[in-house]
C-alpha cells in the first residue's frame, strides 16, 4: 500500500537524498499500479456478478427456469460454464484480450441462466439476504487477504484439495440423498471457499509485480476477476443452504 506517512516525493530538506527520493517515487508509482491494477478486477467481478443475478431473475420470472428443469436444455447450461472456465484457464496463451473478455461475459451470463433455479426452491427475500451476507462476508475476506503480512501460499494445495472433495462429495451425495452429507458438504463449502477468497486476492496482489507492463497484464485482470467470481459465487451457492427459506 501506498506510504502515506513517507515525505512526498518533491519535498526536500535536510537528509534528503536524491536515491531516496527516486525510491519513493518508484514505490508510489507501483503502489498506485497495483490500485488500479486490483480495481480492474473487482469491477469485472463485480459486473460478472451483477449480470449474472440479473440474468437469474428475468429467466425465473419470465418461466424459462422451470421450462429448463424438465428439458435437456438445463444440462446445456449447468456443462457450458465449465467448459468456459477450462478454456480460459488453460487457453488464456491463445486468446486474445478481447477473446478473453467475450469468454467471461458469455460464462457470466450462462452461470445466470444455470442460477435462476434457486428462484424455484427458495424465496426471494432469503435469497436476497444471502447474497448481502455473502457480499459482506466476501469484502471482508479480501481485505485480509490485501492487507494481511501472512504468507497464505500454504493454504493454496490444502484449499484445492478441498474443493476436489467438494465435488466427489456431492456427486455421490446425489446417489445417496443424504441430508447430513449435504449439511457437511454445504459447511464445508463456505469454510473452503473463504479461505480461498482471502488466498485468492493475495495471490492476485503478489502477481502484479511479475505482470506490471507486460502484455499478459491485461488478460489477467480477467482471469483473476474469473477466480473471485467463483469464489463469489460458490460461497453464495453454500452459505444458500443454510440461510435459504425453501418455497
Amino acid at each position: 500500500m501506498a506510504q502515506w506517512n513517507e515525505p512526498r516525493p518533491n519535498q526536500t530538506g535536510f537528509g534528503a537524498t536524491p536515491g531516496s527520493l527516486g525510491g519513493l517515487d518508484a514505490r508510489t508509482t507501483f503502489d498506485e499500479g497495483l490500485r488500479r491494477h486490483m480495481l480492474s478486477i473487482y469491477n469485472y467481478m463485480t459486473s460478472g456478478v451483477l449480470l449474472s443475478g440479473i440474468v437469474a431473475m428475468l429467466a425465473a420470472n419470465s418461466g424459462f427456469a422451470a421450462t429448463m428443469m424438465t428439458s435437456p436444455l438445463r444440462w446445456l447450461v449447468i456443462l457450458s460454464p465449465l467448459a468456459i472456465v477450462f478454456a480460459m484457464s488453460f487457453g488464456a496463451n491463445r486468446f486474445s484480450k478481447g477473446a478473453l473478455q467475450a469468454m467471461f461475459w458469455a460464462f457470466a451470463t450462462l452461470m445466470g441462466l444455470s442460477l435462476s433455479t434457486i428462484f424455484l426452491v427458495y424465496t426471494g427475500a432469503s435469497i436476497a439476504a444471502t447474497f448481502f451476507a455473502t457480499a459482506a462476508a466476501f469484502a471482508g475476506l479480501s481485505l485480509f487477504g490485501y492487507t494481511t503480512k501472512k504468507n497464505l501460499s500454504g493454504w493454496g494445495s490444502f484449499l484445492i484439495m478441498g474443493v476436489v472433495g467438494l465435488l466427489v462429495a456431492s456427486v455421490v451425495n446425489i446417489f445417496l440423498q443424504s441430508p447430513a452429507l449435504m449439511f457437511a458438504v454445504s459447511f464445508l463449502g463456505v469454510l473452503i471457499f473463504a479461505g480461498l477468497t482471502a488466498y485468492d486476492t493475495q495471490r492476485l496482489k503478489q502477481e502484479y509485480a511479475y505482470l506490471k507492463g507486460t502484455e499478459f497484464a491485461g488478460k489477467a485482470v480477467i482471469l483473476g476477476a474469473l477466480s473471485l467470481y467463483l469464489d463469489f459465487i460458490n460461497m453464495f451457492q453454500f452459505l444458500l443452504a443454510f440461510l435459504g427459506n425453501r418455497e
